[in-house]
């Protein structure tokens, strides 16, 4: 029986998550019934439109998502439920961001990817407990100030909005980490002047032999490949064309090309031109197999932190090898006036012998237009992901590691953005500590 026929027959008493996508056009009641239990409700990929009045019924529910539906009003009644942690409605058609809808004192992560929404009202800002913010793909042009109150705040995705500038609150929050704001006024010409440039040999597709399917993400495919008549391996990245989470899959395209050949850096070999269907595409590098990816991607509870396996453990040595490979493809970057966006474990490959190998632009964006100290702010924002990093490796270190390395991750992450060192400072302090 499914999910809807066993509520409605009571048969889900006690139930603390459920998952309901079945073209709904309306909030099921029987879902009350559950109050007392219910702590994550998923009414994604429905044809919904608004929620009941008394939703605050649902006194226990922490995780509420309603993405992929008709929604063009977030709605107010959200705002009584507080004890939720999490709220997603991403890829709706919101328009009206509501005061009342964001009196979640408990809210850590908002995802409104994907709307119409051209203003926030300035109660966001009294979110204080919030760490991810999601906006990618909408219609802003500013930020509420009192965002700027949210102290606790790490990962911001802006990609894909109408800012002519950043706030310049913004460079200032403490923890903020992890920034995405590509797809943006400010940044459009550098992207239009990347995909223009021949900084990459251009690949026809009829030289291209696809393979198995290597992976997929928001933005686009993966696949192993031959190239040429001697058959050279590749992978092929072939974009989807819609908005993801950190913004469009041409600013991808255009990241990776700019961010130029690096040793320890997954990037553009070459881009492809005459796709029967006009996809976009690149060729890129065919990692050895031995390669593997450092850790997952966060969860619900982690927020955002990467989760790590179990079993996860290596040597101090081989972790100063990882964090030398990941600074020094982020030097490379930063040289280029790019930021990566989402250094994350999630994003990089690593082999006990050979290192670490960073990838993944999604995220990734030029500061080509901003003044020396906003690029060099956003450089030291991208240092406390690198500490966050030091100290998920540091952690699963199966020896002491040196106590430099202790003290550089402890300057990654102090709260003062400009007392940060830089990716070159940290490379020659990694190095000296690696060297015989």
């Amino acid at each position: 029986m499914d999910t809807l026929a066993e509520l409605r027959a009571g048969r889900l008493a006690g139930a603390r998550r459920i998952d309901l996508s079945c073209g709904l056009t309306e909030f099921p009641r029987e879902i009350f019934d559950l109050a007392d239990s219910l702590e994550t409700l998923n009414l994604s990929g429905n044809a919904l439109d608004a929620l009941p009045d008394d939703l605050g019924r649902l006194h226990r529910l922490r995780v509420l998502f309603c993405s992929d539906n008709r929604f063009t009003r977030l709605p107010e009644s959200i705002g009584q439920c507080q004890a939720l942690e999490m709220v997603g409605f991403k890829a709706n058609r919101i328009r009206t961001v509501p005061a009342a809808a964001l009196r979640l004192p408990s809210l850590r992560w908002l995802i409104l990817t994907d709307n119409q929404i051209e203003t926030l009202p300035e109660a966001l800002g009294q979110c204080t407990a919030m760490q991810k913010l999601m906006l990618a793909g909408n219609r802003l042009r500013a930020l509420p100030e009192s965002l700027a109150a949210c102290g606790r705040l790490e990962l911001l995705r802006i990609s894909a909005n109408n800012f002519e500038a950043l706030p310049a609150w913004l460079l200032a929050l403490p923890r903020l980490s992890w920034l995405a704001g590509a797809g943006n006024p400010f940044d459009m010409q550098a992207e239009q002047a990347a995909i223009a440039a021949q900084s990459v040999p251009h690949v026809d597709w009829r030289d291209l032999a696809l393979g198995q399917k290597l992976g997929e993400g928001a933005s686009g495919v993966i696949h192993q490949a031959v190239l040429g008549p001697a058959s050279r391996p590749v992978a092929v990245k072939l974009f989807k064309g819609a908005v993801t989470s950190d913004g469009w899959p041409h600013s991808e395209m255009a990241a990776s090309i700019a961010a130029g050949a690096h040793p320890t850096l997954i990037a553009a070999q070459g881009r492809i031109d005459g796709h029967p269907d006009g996809t976009q595409g690149l060729v890129m590098a065919l990692v050895d197999p031995s390669f593997r990816t450092l850790a997952g991607p966060p969860s619900l509870a982690s927020c955002t932190r990467d989760v790590y396996a179990a079993d996860a453990q290596w040597t101090s040595a081989v972790a100063l090898r990882m964090a030398r490979d990941i600074a020094s493809a982020m030097r490379h970057l930063h040289a280029r006036g790019m930021l990566h966006g989402d250094l994350y474990a999630h994003n990089i490959l690593w082999n006990a012998q050979g290192g670490g190998l960073l990838g993944d632009f999604g995220a990734a964006w030029m500061t080509g237009a901003l003044d020396t100290a906003q690029a060099q702010a956003l450089q030291r924002l991208e240092m406390r992901a690198f500490g966050c990093l030091l100290e998920e490796l540091l952690e699963r270190c199966s020896d002491a590691p040196p106590h430099t390395i202790v003290v550089l991750k402890d300057r990654c992450l102090q709260a003062d953005a400009s007392a940060r060192p830089s990716f070159a400072e940290a490379l020659a302090l990694l190095q000296g500590e690696l060297s015989p």
